[in-house]
């Protein structure tokens, strides 16, 4: 598991009600790495916040945690299962 793949389900896991239904996926594309992070339905609200400010956080974070090894980072957040 790469480092920002585990940024990224550890803090989402803490947000959510249901941490046990939190799925990161990571992949490349043309040089960047996508972070797909996967909620239950009901959770959608939790990790974006209000006005988004939980999910910018979260992106600052992955992004940081993506420079550090040399990587460019996109953390895409959707609901529902993989």
């Amino acid at each position: 598991m790469s480092v920002i793949r585990e940024v990224v389900e550890v803090l989402a896991r803490a947000l959510t009600d249901r941490p046990e239904d939190v799925r990161v996926v990571e992949s490349e594309h043309q040089g960047t790495t996508l972070v797909e992070l996967y909620v239950a339905p009901g959770e959608l609200g939790r990790v974006i916040g209000k006005q988004g400010r939980t999910a910018a956080a979260l992106r600052t974070l992955a992004s940081t945690a993506g420079e550090k090894i040399g990587k460019t980072v996109t953390l895409e957040i959707r609901d529902g299962k993989p």
